[in-house]
């Protein structure tokens, strides 16, 4: 398992994470598998999406804080005390970790996605781990 950190800047925001997640995948030396991105945070998530156009992240995020917005009327109904209900909530949807087909030594993403970070209770300094599954280079 590689592990590294994703520093974020904005309470929500996606982080393009797919080159560090190539860089994993290099040091392991697999070949073909599956590689299996997992974030052990409760208010961040992983997710793969399309990273050609900005607003597709922009849209998701704007979508996720009108559904489940940190304040107003939907907020007082949230029961946790710490002012990051919303978070958590988007978190769960998210997801916490993500598999990518491994091929060649390859991830096998699509031509516009990436795989991203999804931060909902930023700025803060994120872990993600990437774990390898398959057979390895000699």
């Amino acid at each position: 398992m590689e592990t590294f950190q994703v520093p974020t800047t904005q309470r929500e925001q996606f982080v393009d994470v797919t080159a560090q997640v190539r860089e994993a995948v290099a040091k392991s030396g697999a070949t073909d598998g599956l590689v299996h991105v997992y974030s052990p945070h409760t208010t961040a998530g992983v997710t793969i999406n399309e990273n050609s156009d900005p607003d597709v992240p922009r849209d998701m995020l704007a979508w996720l804080r009108a559904a489940i917005p940190q304040e107003g009327p939907a907020h007082d109904r949230f029961r946790h005390g710490e002012g990051n209900a919303d978070a958590h909530l988007k978190t769960s949807l998210m997801g916490a970790g993500q598999l990518v087909p491994l091929a060649g030594g390859q991830l096998a993403l699509g031509r516009w996605q990436a795989i991203f970070l999804a931060e909902f209770d930023g700025p803060r300094t994120r872990t993600l781990h990437v774990t390898v599954l398959g057979p390895r280079i000699g």
